[in-house]
C-alpha cells in the first residue's frame, strides 16, 4: 500500500513538473509574440483593402494578447509533446520511445501546415463571400477584435485537425488503435468531420466541401498510416518472440 502510494506522489511531482515546464514555455513564447506583434500585425493586414478601427483603447490590447497567444500556441506544441512523452517514457519499451519520439517534430510541422492551409486556402474564399454577401447594402468596416478573432476560427481548427495522422500514428505504435478499427468506424468519422467541415465554413456547397475534402483525405492518410505502423509493430514483436524462444531453446 504504502509502495503504491510512493508511486502515486511521484507520478504526481513528474506531471506536476511537465506542467511547469509547458506552462513556462507558453510564458516565453507569449512574451516573444508581444515583443514582435507590431510585424506580425502588419504582416496580417498587407493585402487588407481597409483599415481596421478599434471601439476602445481596450481593444488594443486586446490584439496584442490574441495575436501573442496564437504564436504562444505555435510555440509551444513541441515543447508540450515533448513533456507528455517524458512523462510516458517510463512505461515505453525502448523502441516505442525511439519511434514515439521521431513523431514530435512532424507533429508541429502539422500543426503549422494546417494553420498555413486554413490562412491561405479557407480564409479567403470565407472572407471574400462574407463581405460580397453584403454587396452595395453595407460599408464594410472591420475591427481590429474582430478581424483577428475571425482569422483564429479560420486557423486553429485546422492547425489542430491536421495533426490526425500523427496522433493515429503514435496510438497505433503504442496499440491504442488499430487501422482495422479506424476502417469500421469510418463513416462515423466522415459525419463528424463533415459536421466540423460545415460548422466551420460558411453556408454554401462549394465552401463546405473545400473544407470537407480535405479533412476526409486526412483520415483515410491516417489509416494508411496507421496500416503501416501496424505491419512493423506486428513484425517486430514477431522478431522479439523468435529470438526470445530462440534463447530459451538455446539455455536448455
Amino acid at each position: 500500500m504504502e509502495d503504491k502510494e510512493q508511486n502515486l506522489v511521484e507520478h504526481l511531482d513528474e506531471l506536476r513538473k511537465r506542467l511547469i515546464i509547458s506552462v513556462a514555455a507558453f510564458l516565453i513564447f507569449f512574451v516573444v509574440g508581444f515583443i514582435y506583434v507590431e510585424e506580425i500585425y502588419h504582416w496580417f493586414v498587407r493585402d487588407l483593402a481597409v483599415k481596421l478601427i478599434v471601439l476602445g483603447p481596450s481593444d488594443i490590447i486586446w490584439v496584442y494578447f490574441m495575436i501573442a497567444t496564437v504564436i504562444a500556441i505555435a510555440g509551444t506544441i513541441p515543447v508540450l509533446a515533448l513533456q507528455i512523452w517524458f512523462f510516458v517514457k517510463p512505461a515505453l519499451l525502448p523502441n516505442e520511445r525511439r519511434i514515439s519520439l521521431s513523431y514530435i517534430p512532424a507533429l508541429f510541422l502539422l500543426f503549422i501546415v494546417g494553420l498555413c492551409f486554413g490562412y491561405f486556402v479557407i480564409f479567403p474564399i470565407v472572407l471574400d463571400f462574407l463581405v460580397n454577401l453584403g454587396g452595395q447594402m453595407l460599408e464594410t468596416n472591420f475591427t481590429a477584435e474582430k478581424y483577428f478573432q475571425f482569422i483564429m476560427h479560420m486557423t486553429l481548427p485546422f492547425g489542430v485537425l491536421f495533426e490526425l495522422p500523427v496522433v493515429v500514428m503514435f496510438l497505433t505504435s503504442l496499440g491504442i488503435l488499430n487501422p482495422y478499427a479506424l476502417s469500421k468506424i469510418r463513416k462515423y468519422a466522415y459525419f463528424v468531420l463533415i459536421v466540423i467541415a460545415v460548422v466551420i465554413s460558411p453556408p454554401d456547397f462549394m465552401s463546405d466541401f473545400l473544407v470537407a475534402i480535405p479533412l476526409l483525405f486526412l483520415y483515410e492518410i491516417s489509416i494508411n498510416l496507421s496500416k503501416i505502423v501496424f505491419k512493423r509493430k506486428l513484425k517486430r514483436e514477431r522478431e522479439t518472440g523468435d529470438q526470445t524462444e530462440f534463447e530459451q531453446l538455446d539455455e536448455n
